[in-house]
C-alpha cells in the first residue's frame, strides 16, 4: 500500500483508473510539433462538420432557472454529445485543464515546475496505449467516446472566441485517460518529491528523500441510505454528499430514448454522472475502501550499465523507458527534458527505500473502468447495478446504494486484489518473493458488503465499514485487514448517532440530519481541557488569563452556529493542537485528531488554548468573535486556484471542517493568506433523493453552475449553500418547462 493505513485519503469517490504502462515515449520532435499546434485551431473537415451538425439537431438542452443543463438526445451518444457541450459552455477551462493534467501535459501550460506531476501521469498514461485500447473497445463504448470528442470539438468550432491553453482538438481515446471519478486518484499517492529525488537530481537513480505527507483538510464524502421502514412515506431515501474541492463537479441531467435518465454530479470533462441517480436507483461514492495499491521493494543490481532485479531464483531486466517531459519556458518558448523511467513487472519505480527500489502496483483496466462508470448510470435495479459492480474496476471507492424497489446496499470497495494475509500489506513487501504476488481479485461476495440490513440504514463517512449499520454492521474479524484502509472517524460516530434511532424520515429531515450541528471530535477533548484548567494552582497566571475562555467552553453544547463564540474558540484551539502535533501523529501513524485526543498532556492543551485566544484577538480584535464572522464562503473568481479577499463580499457558514465531526464539511486547503477562513473543500454538490412512484429530490451546489463570473449562475446558489438550504431538483420535463430559462440545440 502506497500510503500508511491512516494517511491522507484521495479525493471524494476518486480514482484515476486508466492505468497503462507506456510502451513508447513521445519523441522530442513530436513534442515540439504538438506544442506548436497548440496555438492553432484545427478546422473541421466538411464531413466532420456535417456529422456534428446532424448530431446537434438531435439534441435539446433545457437550462432551468439555476442554469442546470437538462440534456435530451435520441440516443445515448446524442446525450453524451450534448452534455459534454453543455459542460464546455459552463467552464471549458476546467474541462480542458482536467485532460491536460490527466495526460501528463501540465508543464506545457504551467512551466517546468510541473514536470514531475507530468511524469507521474506518464508513468501510467501513454497515448499510443490508450489509442490501442480505444480501437479494441466494444462498438457501443466507442460510439460514446466519439460523441464525447465530437461534442467538445463542436463547442470549439462554434466558439472561436474561446482560446484553449493547449488542447485545440479532442480525440475519442482521451476519455480512457480519465475513466473514473477524479483526476489523479490512486496515482496521487505517489509523492512528487520522491519522483524528483529519484529521477531528477542525479545521472542515475539514488536514494530518495524522506516521504513528505502533510496533513490536509479531510478528503472524502458522506453517503446515507435509508430503508422504507424508517421513512414517513415508506419510500427509500439516499443522501449524496461528496466532500471535494469546490467547483470540482457541476450538476447535470442527461436523458436519451435508449433508457438513459441520469441526474447528478459529473467531474468536468467526463461523460457519465459520477454520483447521482436515475428514476429507479441512486448511488453515492465515498473514498477509502480496501487497500488497492501495493509497493514492492525490488532488489536491484547494476551490471554493464543496465539494471536488473531479483525475483525468486532469477534476475530480470528492469524495463527502461525514455519519457519526454516538454515544458513551457518563462519566455513562452518550449523546452523539454527526458528521463529514463524504470519498470519491474510490478509497475514503475517511484522511489528508493533502504537501498531498494520501490515499484508500485495498481489497477490497470481503463476500458472496463469506463464501462462500469457509464453502465451504472443506466442500472434501474439492484441486479443490474450488481452486474456493473462485477466489473470490479472502481478501485478506491465505497458505494452506498438505494433503489425504488426498497433496497439499500453497501459495497466497501470494489477492486480488491487477493493477497496472502501473512504479509503486512500496509507496508512495502518484498518484490523478490513470488508469494507477494496478487492472486486475482476477490469476488464481490467475498468483499465487505451489506444488503437490506435489519437496522434499516447504511452510512459511510470515509470511515471503516464496521459501524455502517449499527448492530447489523459487518464484523471486523470476518475479513482480512487489507479489505479496509481507514479507521473510525468523528463523522462516523456522528452519523451513527443521527441515524440509529431515526424514524419517519423525509427529504427535509434527512437533510437536517446531514447538517446536524454536533461536533463529536470535541467530546473527549473538552473534558480534558476543563480538568486541566480546574487543577491549575491558584497562583498560576493562566488561571486568570484563560478563565473567560474556559467558562465559554464549559457552557458550550458542542454545536456549531454562525453566532457562536465557543465554536470559533474551539476550532482555533483544535487547529493549534493539530498544527503543533501533526509531525508526531504521522510518526506514530495515527490520524492527527486521534493523536491530540489521546496523546497530549495538560500543558500542551492549555498552551494551545492560549495561542488560539491570542490569534483570534490579533486577527479580529477579540477572541470573543462569532464563528460566522470568521468562517466564510466567497466566490469572486472563476480561477481554479481562487484568491480570497477579506475586503470583498462573502457569506457566513456555520458548519466546520470535517476534522471536528461536522457531517456537513467546510474547510480550507489553500494556504491561508487572509484573516478569515474561506472554505474551498467539503460540501460541494449535495443531494437528497426519495425513490417513490414519482422521484423527488433536492440539491445544492457550491456557488453556482457556471464558472464565468459574468454569469448570473456563477454565485446564485452561494447564499443558499452557506445556509444549508436546498433547491428542488427538476427531474421531469413538465417541471423543467415550468422553470425554464432557455431551450436550444448545441451550436444555436
Amino acid at each position: 500500500m502506497i500510503l500508511t493505513r491512516f494517511a491522507a485519503m484521495t479525493l471524494a469517490g476518486s480514482v484515476l483508473s486508466a492505468i497503462a504502462f507506456p510502451v513508447l515515449a513521445e519523441q522530442p520532435a513530436v513534442a515540439r510539433a504538438t506544442a506548436a499546434k497548440a496555438a492553432t485551431r484545427n478546422a473541421p473537415t466538411a464531413a466532420e462538420l456535417a456529422r456534428w451538425q446532424k448530431m446537434a439537431a438531435r439534441v435539446t438542452v433545457m437550462r432551468d432557472k439555476w442554469g442546470i443543463p437538462h440534456v435530451f438526445g435520441k440516443s445515448d451518444a446524442d446525450a453524451v454529445f450534448g452534455m459534454i457541450y453543455a459542460q464546455a459552455e459552463d467552464d471549458f477551462n476546467r474541462v480542458e485543464l482536467n485532460y491536460i493534467n490527466a495526460m501528463g501535459r501540465l508543464a506545457e501550460v504551467e512551466g517546468e515546475k510541473e514536470v514531475w506531476r507530468d511524469l507521474r501521469m506518464k508513468l501510467y498514461i501513454a497515448p499510443s496505449d490508450m489509442q490501442a485500447k480505444y480501437a479494441a473497445s466494444p462498438a457501443w463504448l466507442k460510439e460514446l467516446m466519439n460523441a464525447f470528442a465530437d461534442g467538445l470539438n463542436f463547442y470549439l468550432h462554434t466558439h472561436p472566441e474561446v482560446k484553449p491553453k493547449l488542447l485545440t482538438r479532442f480525440e475519442p481515446w482521451m476519455a480512457l485517460s480519465f475513466s473514473e471519478g477524479s483526476i489523479g486518484g490512486d496515482i496521487e499517492s505517489i509523492e512528487l518529491k520522491d519522483l524528483e529525488a529519484f529521477y531528477g537530481k542525479a545521472p542515475k537513480p539514488t536514494l530518495a528523500d524522506a516521504r513528505n505527507v502533510r496533513d490536509e483538510e479531510p478528503r472524502g464524502s458522506n453517503g446515507f441510505a435509508i430503508a422504507p421502514k424508517l421513512t414517513a412515506a415508506g419510500h427509500p431515501l439516499l443522501l449524496i454528499n461528496p466532500h471535494t474541492s469546490f467547483y470540482f463537479r457541476p450538476e447535470i441531467h442527461m436523458v436519451s430514448e435508449e433508457g438513459l435518465n441520469a441526474y447528478g454530479a459529473v467531474t468536468w470533462g467526463q461523460f457519465f454522472i459520477y454520483q447521482g441517480f436515475n428514476e429507479r436507483a441512486g448511488w453515492m461514492h465515498t473514498s477509502g475502501g480496501g487497500d488497492v495499491i501495493d509497493e514492492y521493494l525490488e532488489t536491484v543490481i547494476e551490471r554493464g550499465g543496465k539494471f536488473f532485479y531479483k525475483y525468486g531464483g532469477e534476475e530480470r531486466a528492469l524495463r527502461a523507458v525514455p519519457v519526454v517531459l516538454p515544458f513551457k519556458k518563462p519566455d513562452g518558448a518550449m523546452g523539454s527534458r527526458t528521463v529514463t523511467a524504470y519498470f519491474s513487472h510490478h509497475g514503475p519505480i517511484v522511489r528508493s527505500e533502504g537501498g531498494k527500489w520501490v515499484a508500485v502496483k495498481m489497477m490497470d483496466e481503463p476500458v472496463k473502468a469506463l464501462t462500469q462508470s457509464y453502465s451504472r448510470t443506466k442500472a434501474k435495479n439492484y441486479d443490474a447495478f450488481y452486474k456493473a459492480m462485477e466489473l470490479r474496476t472502481n478501485s478506491s471507492n465505497n458505494t452506498v446504494y438505494a433503489d425504488a424497489d426498497g433496497n439499500i446496499a453497501y459495497f466497501h470497495g470494489n477492486f480488491i486484489p487477493k493477497r496472502d494475509p501473512k504479509f503486512d500489506w500496509s507496508k512495502p513487501v518484498d518484490g523478490s518473493n513470488p508469494a507477494t504476488e496478487w492472486q486475482g481479485l476477490h469476488d464481490i461476495k467475498e468483499t465487505i458488503t451489506l444488503f437490506n440490513p435489519a437496522s434499516g440504514y447504511i452510512s459511510n463517512t470515509n470511515n471503516w465499514p464496521f459501524s455502517a449499520s449499527g448492530a447489523n454492521s459487518p464484523k471486523r474479524a470476518d475479513y482480512p485487514d487489507y479489505m479496509w484502509s481507514l479507521p473510525e472517524n468523528a463523522r462516523g460516530l456522528h452519523a451513527e448517532r443521527v441515524l440509529k434511532n431515526a424514524k419517519g424520515l423525509t427529504l427535509d429531515s434527512l437533510i437536517a440530519a446531514a447538517y446536524d450541528s454536533y461536533l463529536t471530535a470535541f467530546e473527549p477533548l473538552l473534558p480534558q481541557l476543563l480538568q486541566d484548567f480546574d487543577t491549575l494552582s491558584a497562583g498560576d497566571a493562566r488561571k486568570a488569563q484563560l478563565a473567560e475562555q474556559v467558562a465559554a467552553l464549559r457552557a458550550w453544547d458542542l454545536r456549531f452556529a454562525a453566532n457562536s463564540v465557543p465554536t470559533a474558540l474551539a476550532v482555533y484551539w483544535g487547529q493549534e493542537m493539530v498544527a503543533a502535533n501533526a509531525p508526531r501523529a504521522r510518526a506514530a501513524d495515527i490520524p492527527t485528531v486521534d493523536f491530540i485526543q489521546t496523546r497530549l498532556n495538560s500543558e500542551e492543551r492549555l498552551e494551545a488554548l492560549g495561542r488560539a485566544s491570542a490569534k483570534l484577538t490579533r486577527d479580529f480584535g477579540t477572541w470573543k468573535t462569532p464563528w460566522g464572522e470568521i468562517n466564510r464562503f466567497q466566490r469572486i473568481s472563476g480561477d481554479v486556484q481562487q484568491e480570497y479577499d477579506d475586503s470583498k463580499p462573502s457569506w457566513p457558514v456555520a458548519f466546520t471542517s470535517a476534522s471536528w465531526g461536522s457531517l456537513a464539511s467546510f474547510g480550507m486547503v489553500a494556504k491561508q493568506k487572509t484573516k478569515r477562513i474561506y472554505g474551498d473543500r467539503g460540501n460541494s454538490f449535495v443531494a437528497a433523493v426519495e425513490f417513490g412512484p414519482k422521484l423527488k429530490a433536492k440539491s445544492i451546489l457550491a456557488g453556482g453552475q457556471s464558472g464565468n463570473p459574468a454569469s448570473k449562475h456563477f454565485a446564485d446558489q452561494a447564499e443558499m449553500y452557506s445556509r444549508g438550504e436546498f433547491k428542488d431538483v427538476l427531474f421531469y420535463k413538465e417541471d423543467i418547462r415550468k422553470q425554464l430559462e432557455r431551450e436550444y440545440h448545441p451550436g444555436k
